[in-house]
């Protein structure tokens, strides 16, 4: 093989790795989001789900994905009590992932005797703010609610 050979397939091979590298790159157009819900202000949760249909429209279901954290009085909109119980099992079963924070479940049970039960799909998280913290680590946009 003669160097002019040699230097060609060089050529061509680094093309097809960087040719590679950038479809994996901007082939993925999954924007990420993560919201915080703390508060028991119905208007604001509406708000909340009102916003996740929209990105999902914006974007398309499949190029998003999107978790809203409950906490602290928050926690309340993912209980089978909450009038937004049916949207949240309705966007559950999209792809939306809803997490409460077990700190909060414990401190209400320590104060009611009582754990709280959640919508079925909700999963939960030891911390809710540290769990938002390494979301947007990875990459996710964040918004609060």
């Amino acid at each position: 093989m003669n160097s002019l050979n040699l230097n060609n397939m060089i050529k061509l091979f680094t093309f097809l790795l960087f040719f590679s590298f950038s479809l994996n790159t901007f082939a993925n157009d999954t924007h990420r989001l993560v919201i915080q819900i703390s508060s028991n202000d119905i208007l604001a949760q509406k708000t909340a789900l009102s916003n996740i249909v929209n990105i999902q429209k914006h974007y398309g279901m499949d190029n998003v994905e999107i978790e809203l954290v409950a906490f602290g009085p928050g926690y309340r909109m993912l209980t089978p009590q909450s009038p937004l119980a049916s949207r949240i099992s309705s966007l559950a079963m999209q792809d939306v992932t809803f997490t409460a924070c077990m700190n909060t479940l414990i401190t209400v049970k320590e104060q009611t005797g009582i754990m709280p039960k959640l919508i079925e799909g909700v999963t939960t998280t030891q911390a809710g703010v540290p769990h938002i913290m390494e979301l947007q680590e990875k990459g996710y946009s964040y918004i609060k609610y």
